[in-house]
Protein backbone atom coordinates (compact mmCIF):
# COMPACT_ATOMS: atom_id res chain seq x y z
CA UNK A 1 0.00 0.00 0.00
CA UNK A 2 2.41 1.93 0.86
CA UNK A 3 4.27 1.74 -2.36
CA UNK A 4 1.13 2.52 -4.17
CA UNK A 5 0.88 5.82 -2.28
CA UNK A 6 4.21 6.72 -3.56
CA UNK A 7 3.70 6.41 -7.08
CA UNK A 8 0.40 8.00 -6.47
CA UNK A 9 2.37 10.97 -5.65
CA UNK A 10 3.59 11.02 -5.57
CA UNK A 11 9.68 11.25 -7.21
CA UNK A 12 19.48 6.86 -14.92
CA UNK A 13 22.13 6.39 -16.01
CA UNK A 14 22.77 9.19 -18.16
CA UNK A 15 25.64 8.86 -20.44
CA UNK A 16 26.09 12.31 -21.61
CA UNK A 17 29.04 14.29 -19.89
CA UNK A 18 29.06 15.83 -16.50
CA UNK A 19 28.63 20.07 -15.94
CA UNK A 20 31.22 20.87 -14.32
CA UNK A 21 30.32 22.08 -10.71
CA UNK A 22 30.24 26.34 -11.51
CA UNK A 23 27.44 25.54 -13.86
CA UNK A 24 25.55 23.23 -11.45
CA UNK A 25 26.03 25.39 -8.72
CA UNK A 26 24.38 28.44 -10.96
CA UNK A 27 22.02 26.07 -12.03
CA UNK A 28 20.64 25.14 -8.47
CA UNK A 29 20.81 28.87 -7.57
CA UNK A 30 18.61 29.88 -10.61
CA UNK A 31 15.97 27.09 -9.46
CA UNK A 32 15.91 28.57 -5.89
CA UNK A 33 15.43 32.00 -6.57
CA UNK A 34 12.57 30.95 -8.71
CA UNK A 35 10.93 28.83 -5.80
CA UNK A 36 12.27 29.44 -2.91
CA UNK A 37 10.47 32.63 -2.12
CA UNK A 38 7.20 31.42 -3.01
CA UNK A 39 4.52 31.37 -0.24
CA UNK A 40 2.65 28.32 -2.25
CA UNK A 41 2.21 26.62 -5.74
CA UNK A 42 -0.22 24.82 -7.75
CA UNK A 43 1.10 22.77 -10.66
CA UNK A 44 -1.28 20.81 -13.10
CA UNK A 45 0.67 17.68 -13.35
CA UNK A 46 0.63 14.50 -15.99
CA UNK A 47 1.64 11.05 -14.55
CA UNK A 48 2.84 8.18 -16.20
CA UNK A 49 3.98 4.56 -14.08
CA UNK A 50 6.53 2.53 -16.59
CA UNK A 51 7.27 -1.19 -15.65
CA UNK A 52 10.46 -2.22 -16.84
CA UNK A 53 9.25 -4.28 -19.76
CA UNK A 54 7.36 -1.17 -20.84
CA UNK A 55 11.04 0.72 -20.77
CA UNK A 56 12.68 -2.17 -22.70
CA UNK A 57 9.47 -1.32 -25.63
CA UNK A 58 10.53 2.45 -25.52
CA UNK A 59 7.98 4.16 -27.25
CA UNK A 60 6.02 1.57 -28.49
CA UNK A 61 4.44 1.10 -25.19
CA UNK A 62 2.64 3.39 -22.91
CA UNK A 63 2.19 3.01 -19.36
CA UNK A 64 -0.29 3.97 -17.17
CA UNK A 65 -1.10 7.48 -17.17
CA UNK A 66 -3.07 9.97 -15.10
CA UNK A 67 -3.99 14.09 -14.83
CA UNK A 68 -4.41 16.28 -11.49
CA UNK A 69 -3.05 18.63 -9.81
CA UNK A 70 -0.42 19.50 -6.82
CA UNK A 71 -0.93 21.93 -4.69
CA UNK A 72 2.52 22.77 -2.14
CA UNK A 73 2.91 25.13 0.75
CA UNK A 74 6.62 25.28 2.50
CA UNK A 75 7.45 23.46 4.51
CA UNK A 76 5.52 20.11 3.87
CA UNK A 77 1.79 20.70 3.29
CA UNK A 78 0.90 18.79 -0.14
CA UNK A 79 -2.31 18.20 -1.49
CA UNK A 80 -2.70 15.95 -5.08
CA UNK A 81 -5.62 15.70 -6.54
CA UNK A 82 -6.16 13.40 -9.16
CA UNK A 83 -8.86 13.88 -11.86
CA UNK A 84 -8.29 10.88 -13.94
CA UNK A 85 -8.59 8.28 -15.02
CA UNK A 86 -9.93 7.90 -11.66
CA UNK A 87 -10.74 10.69 -8.89
CA UNK A 88 -8.01 10.16 -5.69
CA UNK A 89 -7.40 12.83 -3.26
CA UNK A 90 -4.16 12.61 -1.58
CA UNK A 91 -3.06 15.13 1.14
CA UNK A 92 -0.69 15.78 4.23
CA UNK A 93 0.00 18.31 6.85
CA UNK A 94 3.16 16.74 7.98
CA UNK A 95 2.10 14.77 10.50
CA UNK A 96 -0.94 12.22 8.82
CA UNK A 97 -1.21 11.62 5.34
CA UNK A 98 -4.51 10.80 3.87
CA UNK A 99 -5.41 8.99 0.64
CA UNK A 100 -9.19 9.34 -0.32
CA UNK A 101 -10.43 7.27 -2.98
CA UNK A 102 -14.14 8.16 -3.13
CA UNK A 103 -15.22 5.60 -6.00
CA UNK A 104 -14.36 3.08 -3.23
CA UNK A 105 -15.83 5.27 -0.84
CA UNK A 106 -12.93 4.95 1.38
CA UNK A 107 -10.27 6.59 2.61
CA UNK A 108 -6.70 5.66 4.93
CA UNK A 109 -4.72 7.74 7.08
CA UNK A 110 -1.15 6.93 8.17
CA UNK A 111 1.36 8.37 9.91
CA UNK A 112 3.24 11.21 8.13
CA UNK A 113 6.54 10.02 9.18
CA UNK A 114 6.02 6.95 7.24
CA UNK A 115 6.49 8.22 3.89
CA UNK A 116 9.68 10.73 5.73
CA UNK A 117 12.20 10.66 2.69
CA UNK A 118 9.43 10.59 -0.17
CA UNK A 119 7.66 13.97 1.51
CA UNK A 120 11.36 15.92 2.25
CA UNK A 121 12.15 14.95 -1.44
CA UNK A 122 9.11 16.54 -2.79
CA UNK A 123 9.42 19.44 -0.69
CA UNK A 124 13.02 20.19 -1.09
CA UNK A 125 12.31 19.96 -4.94
CA UNK A 126 8.73 22.66 -4.75
CA UNK A 127 11.63 24.98 -2.60
CA UNK A 128 13.92 24.93 -5.33
CA UNK A 129 16.25 21.91 -4.49
CA UNK A 130 16.57 23.73 -1.13
CA UNK A 131 19.45 21.46 0.63
CA UNK A 132 19.39 18.54 -1.52
CA UNK A 133 22.59 17.92 -1.39
CA UNK A 134 22.45 17.07 2.10
CA UNK A 135 20.76 14.05 1.03
CA UNK A 136 21.75 12.94 -2.53
CA UNK A 137 24.64 13.36 -4.91
CA UNK A 138 23.73 15.98 -7.44
CA UNK A 139 25.08 15.55 -11.33
CA UNK A 140 24.49 17.86 -13.66
CA UNK A 141 24.53 16.26 -17.04
CA UNK A 142 24.41 17.88 -20.71
CA UNK A 143 21.00 17.31 -22.87
CA UNK A 144 22.54 17.44 -26.20
CA UNK A 145 20.96 20.08 -28.94
CA UNK A 146 18.14 21.27 -25.87
CA UNK A 147 18.14 24.25 -24.13
CA UNK A 148 16.73 22.23 -20.92
CA UNK A 149 19.07 21.11 -18.53
CA UNK A 150 18.97 17.73 -16.41
CA UNK A 151 19.93 17.06 -13.02
CA UNK A 152 20.41 13.66 -11.71
CA UNK A 153 19.84 12.97 -8.12
CA UNK A 154 21.18 9.88 -6.37
CA UNK A 155 20.24 8.54 -2.92
CA UNK A 156 23.24 8.99 -0.36
CA UNK A 157 22.68 7.04 1.57
CA UNK A 158 20.81 4.81 -0.91
CA UNK A 159 16.95 4.09 -0.27
CA UNK A 160 15.05 0.74 -0.02
CA UNK A 161 12.88 1.57 -3.43
CA UNK A 162 13.81 4.14 -5.60
CA UNK A 163 17.47 4.06 -7.46
CA UNK A 164 17.89 8.01 -8.51
CA UNK A 165 15.66 10.83 -9.62
CA UNK A 166 15.85 12.45 -12.86
CA UNK A 167 14.78 16.49 -12.89
CA UNK A 168 14.21 18.42 -16.33
CA UNK A 169 15.14 22.17 -15.79
CA UNK A 170 14.12 24.50 -18.11
CA UNK A 171 16.01 27.94 -19.04
CA UNK A 172 13.73 30.09 -16.99
CA UNK A 173 14.50 27.39 -14.06
CA UNK A 174 11.39 26.15 -13.67
CA UNK A 175 11.36 22.18 -13.05
CA UNK A 176 9.29 20.75 -16.14
CA UNK A 177 9.64 16.76 -15.68
CA UNK A 178 10.26 14.31 -12.77
CA UNK A 179 11.54 10.67 -12.95
CA UNK A 180 11.37 8.31 -10.43
CA UNK A 181 13.31 4.97 -11.06
CA UNK A 182 12.66 1.81 -8.72
CA UNK A 183 15.05 -0.66 -8.72
CA UNK A 184 13.10 -3.16 -10.55
CA UNK A 185 14.12 -0.87 -13.32
CA UNK A 186 10.68 0.84 -13.90
CA UNK A 187 9.62 4.85 -13.73
CA UNK A 188 7.25 7.48 -12.40
CA UNK A 189 7.13 10.25 -14.75
CA UNK A 190 5.40 13.61 -13.45
CA UNK A 191 5.30 16.60 -16.02
CA UNK A 192 4.92 19.33 -14.38
CA UNK A 193 2.30 22.33 -16.04
CA UNK A 194 0.91 25.82 -15.73
CA UNK A 195 3.03 26.66 -12.30
CA UNK A 196 0.77 29.38 -9.98
CA UNK A 197 2.28 31.26 -7.36
CA UNK A 198 -0.71 30.55 -4.57
CA UNK A 199 -0.06 33.22 -1.40
CA UNK A 200 -3.42 32.13 0.96
CA UNK A 201 -4.92 29.11 1.03
CA UNK A 202 -8.74 28.08 2.28
CA UNK A 203 -9.43 26.66 6.00
CA UNK A 204 -8.41 23.43 6.30
CA UNK A 205 -7.54 22.57 2.70
CA UNK A 206 -4.72 20.15 3.63
CA UNK A 207 -6.88 18.54 5.99
CA UNK A 208 -9.31 15.61 5.10
CA UNK A 209 -12.91 16.21 5.78
CA UNK A 210 -14.83 13.08 4.42
CA UNK A 211 -18.51 13.17 3.36
CA UNK A 212 -20.74 10.95 5.23
CA UNK A 213 -20.91 7.27 4.28
CA UNK A 214 -17.19 7.03 3.31
CA UNK A 215 -14.81 4.01 5.59
CA UNK A 216 -12.49 5.63 7.41
CA UNK A 217 -9.08 2.93 7.74
CA UNK A 218 -6.52 3.69 9.47
CA UNK A 219 -3.31 2.79 9.66
CA UNK A 220 -1.33 4.41 11.96
CA UNK A 221 0.87 2.29 14.34
CA UNK A 222 -0.93 1.11 17.82
CA UNK A 223 -4.32 2.44 16.50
Amino acid sequence: MKRVIFVTMACLFLHGPAWADADLSTLLKGVRETYGGLKGLSIQYRREVITRTMSMLGKKASGDIAFGQMVFRPPHFLRLDQESPNRETLITDGTSLWWYVPDKQKAYRYDAKEFGRELKLLSDIFRGLARVEDNFQVILHDMEGQTDHRIELIPDPPWQQVDRIQLTVTPDHHIAEVRIYNLMGGVTVFELRELEEKKTFPKGFFSLKLPDGVELIDERPHQ
